[in-house]
């Protein structure tokens, strides 16, 4: 069976000279819900494995890096951040055509919906989300220059130099003009804070960017590294609060992104995870309305970028046909938060 964006003949030959301990991949297949990088099972002989490569079209300058995903799970491997093992990179795009890492197979679910999570106790959802703000606590309290990453970005104006790329990425996907978001890119602009102490930041953290072990709701790894760096670490807080999904906020339900996991009862609300993730790491929050109304202008412009590969019929999966309807609410709630704090 011919499978979206492998050569299989080709990863076959490749693994025996550069995995050969996992003997020969048997079958791969598009493990759902990728809309980004796209991630495929690999049954090999001996042992399961994971293969991460860039989207198959529109692949903008700087993203969907895989030796930078490669990389920042091989550093964090032995730190206290659960991380799948990492364990071979091809950068040689005449393989499969494009560059490519396989990782350890990890025993757990991108979990999205209220559904997928079945029926737990409210104390184990409360519990699961409070994992998920000491996970993201504990990515950033990682010495960066300790696990080889001092060279992995620049702190020193960050918040600047993310509101240039976003904006240039808007440049490239943008399907129409919006005025209200030329707005919101001034207002942001006007408001930048002041210089926070860098750390490493994932860029993406939610919780279907971990995965999650049924039996017990615990996190068993961090994964789609792609958009990590050193910088600021309230903008991952204020991203996950972005894909938060409170229980009666019928606007954000509206959004067909990353699901509305965190409205079963026993979760934590919005607030209360912010409040929980200052406990546990011990950083000071200020501004964070401008982090959740960053938050919602880089989801708009992610958001942007996948309607755009859509349009192009470059996408793999189902569910983009809605996608762009998204954008005008992510930039007005961006405008809302902007307005309220």
């Amino acid at each position: 069976m011919t499978v979206p964006g492998i050569d299989h003949p080709r990863l076959v030959a490749w693994m025996a000279r550069n995995v050969p301990d996992a003997g020969e991949p048997l079958s791969v297949s598009l493990i759902s819900g990728g809309r980004s990088n796209l991630t495929y099972l690999v049954e090999a002989a001996e042992r399961r494995l994971v293969l991460r490569r860039p989207p198959l079209g529109h692949v903008l300058p700087t993203a969907h890096d895989m030796r930078r995903e490669w990389r920042v799970i091989s550093a964090l491997a032995p730190t206290p951040v659960p991380v799948p093992e990492p364990v071979a990179f091809c950068p040689d795009e005449d393989v499969i055509g494009a560059p490519f890492y396989l990782m350890g197979y990890v025993p757990g679910d991108a979990v999205r919906t209220r559904d997928q999570l079945g029926d737990p106790a409210p104390e184990q959802t409360r519990r699961l989300s409070e994992r998920l703000a000491e996970v993201l606590a504990a990515i950033h309290a990682v010495d960066y220059r300790e696990v080889g990453l001092g060279d992995f970005g620049r702190p020193a104006g960050y918040l600047a130099r993310q509101l240039d790329r976003w904006c240039q990425q808007w440049e490239r996907s943008k399907t129409e003009d919006r005025p209200d978001y030329y707005r919101l890119v001034e207002r942001l602009r006007e408001r930048l804070p002041a210089e926070a102490s860098g750390t490493l930041v994932h860029g993406d953290y939610r919780l279907d960017n971990t995965l999650v072990r049924r039996e017990d709701l615990e996190i068993m790894a961090v994964v789609d590294w792609e958009m990590s760096t050193l910088g600021d670490p309230l903008t991952d807080l204020g991203l996950t609060l972005t894909y938060w999904a409170d229980r009666g906020d019928e606007e954000r339900a509206s959004i067909p992104v990353s699901g509305d996991v965190t409205a079963t009862p026993g979760f934590l609300n919005a607030a209360e995870f912010a409040n929980y993730y200052t406990k546990v790491s011990g950083r000071e929050i200020s501004d964070l309305g401008f982090y959740v109304a960053f938050g919602n202008f880089k989801l708009a412009v992610i958001v942007e970028g996948i309607h755009a590969r859509f349009r192009q019929g470059k996408t793999v999966g189902e569910g983009f046909d809605r996608i762009g309807g998204a954008v005008p609410t992510l930039i007005s709630r961006a405008h809302r938060m902007l307005d309220q704090h």
